[in-house]
This record gives C-alpha cells, structure tokens and sequence, in this order.
C-alpha cells in the first residue's frame, strides 16, 4: 500500500484522471459488480516478510529506513508455523465480511505463493515452505466467501525493474525498452500465474502509478485477467482499465463519482503487522464503514498477522465487535443503496433496493429527537433495528392544504440505543419521494 502521502496524493488523483478516460464504461460491467455493490464489507490482509521485524511493508528499505540486505534477511524469520487458514477465515466471516483481499505479492517481489518465475517466494526461501494463498482461499470458499488476489505491479527486488531506491533508479524506459519488456513478460507471466492457480474473484493492484497505461500494457493486463475469468473484478489502479475507485484512508469528504468504489484503511496506522498501538476502536471502525456505505461504497478493513500466521488480539476484538454490530443491524447495510442526499438527515443513512424503507443512522448513543427533513411520503412505521422498539414519528409545521411537508421529529429513547451505532428502520408508504422547493407556494 501507499505510504508517503505525496505518493497517495499522485495514486488518488491518477485514479481519478483514468476514470475521468472511462475506458470501463459501466454498462458494460454492471451485471458483474452485483455482488460487490451488495457487499460492503472486505478484509484486507498483508502477510508478507516485513511482519519478521515489523517494520514498513517494502517501503523501509525503498525509503532507506533500512538496507535492501537488512530487509531481505527478514525471509529467514518467516515461518507461518502457527498459520490457521481457518480461523482467518471463521473470524473474516463472523465480521460480516463479503470479500477477502490478501497479498500476493508487494513491491518487495516476495511472492507468497509458489511462483515458477523467479525464487523470490515464501516457498523457496523461507522457513514456511508453503504457499499461503491456496488454503486460504480453499476456507473462504467453503463459506461462501469471495477471494481477491493483491497484486503490485511495482517489483523492487527484480533487475529488470526500472526503480528501486527513492533516490535511485535502474535505468529509464524509454532508453531500454528490451529490458522493460523483459519485466512486463515476467510480471504479466506472474498474473497469468495467480489467474490460472487461484482464479480470483477480485484482482487488486497496487503501484501503477510509477508508469502509464502503455507502459503497463494496461489493456492486456485486464484482457488477460478476463480471458480466464470473465466474472473478474478488477480495481482501479490499473491505469483506467479497473472497475471502481479505491480511495485510501482518509475517507473522501462527499462520494466518488464512478458508481463503484470501496475504501481501503488499516486498523491501526499500518498495513502489515507492526510494532504500532496506535489501534481504532470499534465505534471508530462501526461509523467509518456507515460512512462509506450511506455514500454508496464499501469498506475493505485491513488486518497484519504476525511472522508467524497469528493475529494480533486487537485486530481480532476490532472484527469481532464488527461482526456482532453487523449480526443486529445487518439488514441496514448489506443489499442496500446509499441513502438520502445531504441535508434531509444529518448523519449517514440507507435505503433498500426499493426505495421504500429508510435506514437512518444514530452515532454513539444518541438518544432524543432525530429529524428528516422534506420527506413527502407517509410514514407507516418507525423501529429500532435489532431490538424491534416501536417509536412514534412526529410531524411539525404541516399546513393541510399546502404541498410543502412538514418536519419529521422521531424521539429515541436512550434504553433504545446501541453502543457504538443506533439504527432506526423508517417504513414508508412508497419509494422514498423528497421535496426539493424552496418553500412558501413554489
């Protein structure tokens, strides 16, 4: 994942500039992206060799934090001797999740499944000896669960690759195109790999913005990707050939413009397993994935495990709190739409596929009046999601024969609140219909 935040401001806004080419028109991928809409909810996963040290995922040594040498010894400390695909795979599913997305390979060029490429893998030069990514899958499967394969084009370790250091390149492109083609027959030959071994349901890459579209051969990739899957999601770190935006961490103030998008964040302040505390509570976790799906997205929640193949407890406590707000409040956030634009309720909302319910959103335990505004529908019943308390809708300064509604007021009382987020269930007579006058008799 990115880590500078200059790079993170070029990655968002190439996202942004390749969209704006719409070399994917949505038509054309709608039917597929129906589960992924329907989703919401993903689990990130960084294994990989940094976890030995704890340190950044490849970008310590690319940033001279650490030496290359230093970094690499790290392969002798990697052992996943406590590694347990099906737990991984019991905890992402008690979460909620839909989708799982776990590293294949990071910009260091350790691949952790056994690539036939080179010998830069977990199972040619470690002590685990094994691939990770086949029994992983295989558990998700067994649970219904989608599997999305991380991919970073960028490959530090490899000769062939034009950057390696900050401050350092190999050489230039465009003065040795041989060499460059040498790369892009291994890292295309690596993809054809993963799609053949793993047929993932998601492909996530990471890195394009070191090169263009045409450099990456950016059509190809996706072209290879949907020969062998024809289902296949493809993010949008592709240079303009992916799917949906992936904005990263900081979440976006008002919602992406392309119809698919998903945030990525970690738990903590890292992507891999790190020596860092830094960890989000679950409320904070519960309202910026509410966030996300009120705005029409999804969330893809990252966790670290260890050297070893553990989780860190708290990244367990985090999914585990997750998954239990998820179990009483489910039916708010999955199959459903983003919810009423800004200004008719202030705080996040949701509506079914129908447009008939709505979904309104409560942060911490806010209890006593909660107000929507310009809502022409009748309302036929007000509940508390998963306690089922019935409240009673409140309807201010409605004139009988004028069109303009009035004021809808729902007190909550505090007994009815949930911990981290109340969600209150609005039936409606109709598919939602909203008054956008400006009042008096226009």
């Amino acid at each position: 994942m990115i880590k500078k935040v200059v790079l993170m401001a070029c990655t968002w806004i190439s996202v942004q500039v390749s969209f704006g080419q719409k070399n994917v028109p949505p038509a054309e991928i709608r039917q597929k992206m129906g589960w992924f809409a329907d989703a919401k909810l993903g689990i990130f996963i960084h294994a990989g060799i940094y976890a030995v040290n704890g340190i950044d995922e490849s970008w310590s040594f690319h940033n001279k934090k650490i030496s290359y040498a230093d970094y690499m010894k790290q392969l002798k400390g990697f052992t996943l001797k406590n590694y347990n695909p099906a737990f991984w795979a019991d905890l992402i599913q008690e979460s909620g999740a839909r989708y799982s997305v776990i590293t294949t390979k990071h910009h260091d060029g350790v691949a952790m499944y056994d690539t036939h490429l080179n010998d830069r893998s977990i199972v040619k030069k470690t002590p685990a000896g094994r691939d990770m990514i086949q029994p992983f899958f295989d558990e998700l499967r067994k649970r219904n669960i989608k599997c999305g394969a991380y991919y970073s084009l960028i490959d530090w370790s490899d000769d062939n690759y034009p950057g390696f250091l900050k401050d350092s390149n190999r050489y230039v492109v465009a003065n040795d195109y041989d060499r460059w083609n040498r790369f892009r027959s291994f890292f295309q030959g690596q993809i054809k790999e993963i799609n053949k071994k793993f047929k993932p349901d998601l492909w996530w890459f990471d890195g394009d913005w070191e090169h263009s579209a045409e450099e990456w051969e950016a059509q190809k990739v996706r072209t290879i990707i949907l020969s062998g899957n024809p289902n296949a999601i493809i993010n949008g770190r592709l240079q303009g050939w992916g799917d949906y935006e992936t904005p990263e961490q900081n979440f976006p103030v008002t919602r992406p413009n392309y119809n698919w998008w998903e945030l990525c964040m970690t738990s903590n302040d890292n992507w891999g397993f790190h020596h860092d505390n830094n960890w989000k509570t679950p409320y904070e976790i519960i309202t910026i994935f509410v966030d996300a799906v009120a705005n029409g997205g999804n969330l893809l929640l990252d966790m670290g495990p260890k050297a070893d193949g553990t989780i860190p407890e708290e990244q367990i406590h985090i999914l585990k709190e997750l998954g239990a707000w998820n179990k009483r409040n489910g039916e708010a956030i999955f199959n459903t739409v983003g919810g009423l634009p800004q200004g008719h309720f202030y705080g996040p909302s949701t509506l079914s596929k129908d447009s008939s319910t709505l979904f309104l959103f409560l942060h911490g335990k806010q209890n006593g009046p909660v107000m929507i505004k310009g809502l022409k529908n009748k309302i036929e019943q007000v509940t508390v999601v998963g306690k089922g308390t019935r409240l009673q809708p409140k309807i201010v300064g409605k004139i009988s024969w004028s069109p303009i509604p009035g004021l809808v007021y729902i007190n909550v009382p505090e007994a009815a609140c949930d911990k981290y987020v109340t969600v209150l269930k609005v039936k409606l007579d109709k598919p939602v219909s909203l008054y956008k006058g400006q009042g008096g008799l226009q």
